[in-house]
């Protein structure tokens, strides 16, 4: 998966990129078929912006938007809002399938 970091007015530290690139590989294996992600930086005056864009295909751009006086507390806001969009494992649908197959191998 292709991750492009666009920084607008802004010097992002490399462990702040690294973090970012981390938890959208994460959502991106999570998506199982993720292409691609840009991430923005944008400092405006004492507010600071992070947006997340997660595309794949056959599936609405997943877009998240955080914002702070600090990178890190907007990056933390734009992941959370990103995870929350994220479908998730059914986890009744997963006990039903493993009780199903522990009673076949009984």
């Amino acid at each position: 998966m292709e991750i492009i970091f666009h920084a607008h007015h802004a010097t992002i530290p490399e462990p702040l990129k690294g973090r970012a690139e981390r938890a959208v590989l994460k959502f991106g294996r999570r998506l199982q078929r993720a292409v691609d992600a840009v991430v923005r930086f944008e400092d405006d005056g004492p507010t600071r912006r992070v947006e997340i864009v997660l595309h794949a295909p056959k599936q609405r751009n997943l877009v998240a938007e955080g914002r702070a006086r600090s990178y890190a507390t907007a990056l933390t806001d734009a992941l959370a809002r990103l995870q929350a969009q994220i479908p998730k494992k059914n986890p009744m649908r997963t006990r039903v399938r493993v009780a199903a197959l522990a009673t076949r191998s009984a």
